[in-house]
């Protein structure tokens, strides 16, 4: 792709709207929803999304929480489990559920297939969605995103690096950078 490109706070901002809408509006009806978001990159993104979802429905239950895929990777040999992991927390029962996975960008779609097993580990819900703040080219596994915030084209020797600061949105980012050549909080 040429050089590192960089996607500012305000597209972002307006991408995470975009989801937040495109899932209210499918789930207009549904009592509640439990948004798990994937550690480390989904967690952020899952947050912010169950409070938009809640303040645009107060009726509706919208809780978040997280899901620590690190012992269901299939890479696990050649990157081991990262130091600052979130680990699992999900605050209502999964059994039944309408659950919605939350992650920063979708690559390959085995980040999902790990998600899915931690999460099938824990019950059986009545409905799995995913969202996704970037939709990237590259998949590996028939997965695809019911929800995308905005989609990039990057090579595949390029990562997408998502930065969703959680103190200030003024300071969230994307890049697409060379692989090898990163630092960033979310790398794929």
């Amino acid at each position: 792709m040429g050089n590192p490109k960089s996607i500012g706070s305000a597209e972002i901002q307006a991408a995470i709207a975009r989801l937040g809408a495109a899932i209210s509006e499918r789930h207009r009806h549904s009592p509640s929803l439990l948004l798990l978001g994937v550690a480390n990159g989904g967690i952020e993104l899952a947050c912010r999304l169950a409070r938009q979802l809640a303040t645009a429905n107060p009726q509706r239950t919208v809780l978040a929480g997280t899901l620590d895929i690190s012992f269901h990777r299939d890479d696990i040999g050649q990157h081991p489990i990262p130091k600052e992991i979130a680990p699992t927390h999900i605050p209502a029962d999964v059994h039944g559920a309408h659950v919605i996975l939350v992650d920063d960008v979708l690559f390959s779609g085995r980040t999902i297939k790990a998600a899915l097993d931690e999460l099938f580990d824990h019950g059986r819900p009545a409905r799995v969605e995913l969202a996704v703040l970037v939709d990237r080219a590259g998949r590996r596994l028939p997965l695809a995103a019911d929800y995308a915030g905005m989609k990039l084209l990057a090579d595949e020797d390029e990562k997408v690096l998502v930065n969703l600061d959680p103190t200030s949105f003024k300071r969230d980012s994307i890049r697409i950078e060379r692989a090898g050549t990163t630092a960033g909080r979310s790398a794929r």
